[in-house]
């Protein structure tokens, strides 16, 4: 006959049935886990380098206004065109026109600037970023030139691929200058997260 063994809250448990727990315990525990992370994204607190995020491309409308050296400039929109009026820096609430000297002051560039931003339809944020890459790499200065040969707002190497009167129209390298970014990197953040990690844009 066979013997049965003791049942019951006195019973002694053998090493089998102990080692049998302990591993019924740790595959639930096991399969929640997997469970847990298949329904949950380990990564959704995580963010992108700004290298790697992509333009805000909100089309914008109305006036925006966008900090340049020494004031702001007022950006109206219309269906197919923009005006620019600057405010500070000697502009007086005038129109931005063309500079009388050789050289454009960097409030007028910025503000030729800004309507190209605004008309691109990026936000007022993108062209923060084109101010600061610009400051970097001429300090708005459309004779600067570089011992490489870049030169102009935008250093463009070599300057003649900005067309028409590169070496002293502002409005040419500017509108070389938003192009080549806009094709290269997206946006002028984009540009500028590249020009912070790599040194140059």
């Amino acid at each position: 006959m066979r013997s049965i063994p003791p049942s019951g809250p006195g019973a002694a448990v053998s090493p089998y049935r102990a080692r049998r727990r302990v591993l019924s315990v740790l595959a639930v525990l096991v399969c929640t886990g997997i469970a847990l992370v298949t329904v949950t994204d380990p990564y959704a607190g995580a963010t992108a380098a700004p290298f790697y995020r992509q333009a805000v491309l909100s089309k914008q409308t109305g006036v925006q206004r966008f900090a340049i050296e020494g004031g702001y400039a007022l950006v109206s929109l219309k269906r197919d065109a923009y005006t620019v009026e600057i405010v500070g820096s000697g502009g007086g609430g005038a129109a931005a026109t063309a500079p009388s000297g050789p050289v454009a002051p960097a409030s007028v560039a910025q503000a030729y600037a800004a309507g190209l931003v605004a008309g691109r339809g990026w936000a007022a944020s993108e062209f923060g970023c084109l101010v600061s890459l610009w400051n970097r790499e001429s300090g708005w200065n459309s004779h600067a030139a570089n011992p490489s040969g870049a030169y102009g707002i935008p250093q463009a190497l070599p300057g003649s691929k900005m067309g028409g009167d590169w070496q002293n129209d502002y409005r040419a390298q500017i509108r070389w200058g938003v192009g080549y970014i806009a094709a290269r990197y997206g946006s002028p953040c984009g540009a500028w997260a590249h020009s912070n990690a790599v040194g140059s844009y």
